[in-house]
C-alpha cells in the first residue's frame, strides 16, 4: 500500500504531466495509469459520453479494446444519471451491474469504484472507473475521494483540450477561407495552395521538424499569398509582364499578408511570417526586408521552395507550365542564392515524393 507521502508524490507527478499535455488521448492514458497506481487497482477505464448516440464509450480501458454501451446501463451509466460516486462491493450481486461487458471482455469484475467527470457547466462528460483491488480488498471512501480528485483535475484538462481543439479548427477554417479568397482573386486553384502545403510538409518532415510544426506548415504555407487580396486586379491579373511601378505595388502583397494575418496566436503568427518572408532570398537579395540566410524564418524558407516549384510547374496568364525536370533543375541552380541549400538538398533527395504530389494534385 502506498504511504501518504508516496501518494502526494504520485499526484504531483500526475499534475505536472497533465499540465504539459494537449493531446486528449495522452491525457486520458496518463489519468488511467496514475489512478491505477494510486488506488492499487487491477484495471481502470475512462468512458466519455457520446450525446449523439446516447452511449458511453471507453477512451482508455486497461486490458481490452473499445467498449460501448447505452448511457443508461451499468454502474457507469448509473454514475452519469446520478452524478454521484458509486462504490460496489460485489458486482454480480448488484442489480445495476452490466454483466454483458464482462461477457464480451472475458474479465471478472468483483469490486468497483466509479466517479463522474463533470465540466464547468455541471454536465457529465464521462466517468472514471477502477476495478478490483489487486490485494483483494474493497475500495474505500478514501479511494473514491482520491479518484474524484484526479477526475476533477482531469475533467478540467479534458474540457480545455476540447476548447483548444475547437479554437484550432476555427483558425484552420479562417485560414482556408482567406486562402480561398486569394485564389479567386488571383485566378489560382485550390490545388495550387494544396500542393504548396504538401511540398512544404514534405520538406519539414525530412528536415526533422517536430510533429506539431509539420502539421502547422501544412496548414499555414497555403496562406503565403493572402496579401494578394489587397493588390488591384489591373496588376494582379495583367496577362503580360509588369512594369517597374507595377512590380513595386505587387511586392507589397507580402507585407499586406503579414498585416492581415499576424496575431499572437501561433497558427496565425506563423501564417503571417510566411506571407511576409517567402520572397526573401538566401543571399539577401529578396524582399521586403532583404533578410539573409538563417535570418529568414524556417517556415518561410521552406515555403519559398514549395511556392516557386509549384509556380514553375503551373500555367499562368503570362507563361506556360515548365516540365517537372526543368523546374527541379532551376531550383538546383538557385541553391545557395535564392534558396536554403540544405532544404534544396532535401527536396531533391525526395524527388519521388515530390513527383507523387505533383502528379496526384494536378489542376
Amino acid at each position: 500500500m502506498l504511504t501518504a507521502n508516496e501518494q502526494i508524490n504520485v499526484l504531483l507527478d500526475f499534475g505536472t504531466l497533465i499540465s504539459k499535455e494537449k493531446n486528449l488521448d495522452n491525457i486520458l492514458i496518463i489519468m488511467a495509469d496514475y489512478a491505477k497506481l494510486l488506488l492499487e487497482a487491477d484495471r481502470c477505464s475512462i468512458f466519455l459520453a457520446d450525446n449523439e448516440t446516447g452511449e458511453l464509450y471507453s477512451k482508455v480501458a486497461h486490458g481490452t479494446d473499445e467498449i460501448r454501451f447505452p448511457m443508461s446501463k451499468g454502474i457507469a451509466g448509473f454514475t452519469v444519471l446520478s452524478k454521484e460516486i458509486q462504490i460496489v462491493v460485489d458486482a454480480y450481486n448488484d442489480f445495476r451491474f452490466n454483466k454483458e461487458v464482462d461477457s464480451e471482455t472475458g474479465y471478472h469484475t468483483t469490486t468497483i469504484v466509479t466517479v463522474p467527470l463533470i465540466n464547468h457547466d455541471d454536465e457529465v462528460i464521462g466517468v472514471f472507473q477502477a476495478l478490483n483491488k489487486v490485494n483483494g480488498e474493497l475500495f474505500s471512501t478514501t479511494d473514491a475521494q482520491t479518484l474524484l480528485l484526479v477526475s476533477n483535475y482531469a475533467a478540467s484538462a479534458i474540457e480545455n483540450t476540447y476548447l483548444y481543439q475547437s479554437i484550432k479548427e476555427s483558425q484552420e477554417k479562417l485560414i482556408l477561407k482567406l486562402s480561398t479568397a486569394a485564389e479567386f482573386k488571383d485566378n489560382e486553384t485550390s490545388e495550387h495552395t494544396k500542393r504548396v502545403g504538401l511540398y512544404a510538409q514534405l520538406i519539414a518532415k525530412h528536415y526533422g521538424m517536430r510533429k506539431e510544426d509539420i502539421e502547422l506548415i501544412l496548414i499555414t504555407a497555403p496562406m503565403h499569398d493572402a496579401g494578394k487580396i489587397g493588390i488591384p486586379d489591373t496588376i494582379l491579373l495583367k496577362p503580360g509582364r509588369l512594369d517597374a511601378d507595377e512590380i513595386v505595388v505587387m511586392k507589397t502583397h507580402s507585407t499586406i499578408g503579414y498585416e492581415l494575418l499576424d496575431d499572437s496566436n501561433t497558427m496565425l503568427k506563423t501564417a503571417g511570417l510566411i506571407a511576409k518572408e517567402h520572397h526573401e532570398k538566401y543571399d539577401g537579395s529578396g524582399y521586403p526586408e532583404g533578410l539573409k540566410g538563417k535570418d529568414i524564418n524556417i517556415f518561410a524558407r521552406i515555403t519559398a521552395i514549395a511556392d516557386v516549384f509549384d509556380a514553375l510547374t503551373s500555367v499562368r496568364p503570362y507563361k506556360k507550365a515548365w516540365t517537372f525536370d526543368a523546374s527541379m533543375n532551376f531550383l538546383q541552380e538557385q541553391k545557395g542564392s535564392h534558396f536554403d541549400p540544405e532544404l534544396i538538398d532535401i527536396f531533391m533527395k525526395h524527388s519521388d515524393d515530390v513527383k507523387r504530389i505533383y502528379t496526384q494534385h494536378k489542376d
